[in-house]
């Protein structure tokens, strides 16, 4: 009986130590270190143009060589890639420009870093009723991004452009209660960036994020009024992660590829100038 309960306590002690071995695995693959395939796994949210198709590129032409496995998750709004980054759901994502991940982390306590430049999309002022700028009516309604920075952006498209002035030093802080001059009297209609398109119909004319108005079928270089220009711009969209995740191995890699030579010919050949390389 002895013998026997000998026995038992061995075996019992070998399989507690195979599972804790098999935990550890488990644990590691993760950080993308193991050698299964699965462990290099990245699973980054993303707007669906053109940030996930610019992954799709990476995914099917690139990944493979470098060990990388991508799931892709769309999003189309500009919260919860965020959230859910914060949350852990996501091990990185892709669809904004630093001014909104700054002002995204001081409004809800997120600790998230950009960590590599990759695109601008040309915000631009589109109509379905007018085919200049300088033709918007007095009193003219025109829709603009709901968002902090955005929306500031948008202000300053139209103060580059002639349309109104902004105060002197807001910079891309700017809200309707910095507008100085509006000679036009100009009416703004704050909504979700992603109604912006469809409010078309029923303003006089809607500055548009890039990668909705691509969305919606609008050619940012023939069919915008006027659109941003790329020099100096801060705005360009970048590969964001959980703030002490930039030296994941599946991270260093993805940020690798998006920053090199095959994803920039991949944008200017398919968006051409409508998305535009970082470098």
């Amino acid at each position: 009986m002895r013998k026997l309960i000998g026995i038992a306590s061995a075996v019992t002690a070998l399989v507690v130590s195979l599972a804790a071995c098999g935990s550890a695995g488990t644990a590691a693959a993760p950080t993308g270190e193991g050698k299964d395939s699965a462990a290099e796994v990245l699973k980054v949210g993303a707007s669906p143009v053109p940030h996930a198709q610019i992954l799709k590129f990476v995914k099917d032409k690139l990944a493979a060589k470098e060990g990388l496995n991508l799931e892709i998750v769309e999003f189309t709004d500009y919260v919860q890639p965020n959230v859910q980054l914060n949350d852990g759901q996501l091990g990185a994502n892709f669809f904004q420009h630093k001014p909104y991940l700054d002002d995204f982390n001081a409004s809800k306590g997120t600790k998230l870093t950009f960590v590599q430049p990759v695109h601008l999309e040309p915000l631009g002022l589109y109509s379905k009723k007018i085919t200049e700028a300088g033709a918007l009516p007095s009193g003219a309604t025109v829709a603009v991004p709901n968002d902090a920075t955005n929306l500031g952006r948008a202000l300053k498209l139209l103060a580059d452009n002639g349309l109104v002035t902004l105060k002197e030093g807001v910079g891309t802080t700017a809200t309707e209660r910095d507008v100085a001059a509006n000679p036009k009297g100009l009416k703004f209609q704050p909504l979700e960036a992603a109604q912006l398109p469809r409010s078309l119909e029923d303003v006089d004319a809607a500055v548009i994020n890039g990668n909705y108005a691509i969305e919606a079928g609008l050619k940012p270089a023939e069919n915008a009024l006027v659109l941003e220009k790329a020099e100096g711009n801060p705005y360009v969209n970048g590969l964001v992660v959980a703030a002490g995740h930039e030296q994941d191995p599946r991270v260093v890699k993805l940020a690798k590829l998006l920053a090199g030579p095959e994803v920039k010919q991949f944008i200017e050949q398919t968006y051409k100038g409508a998305v535009i390389p970082a470098a």
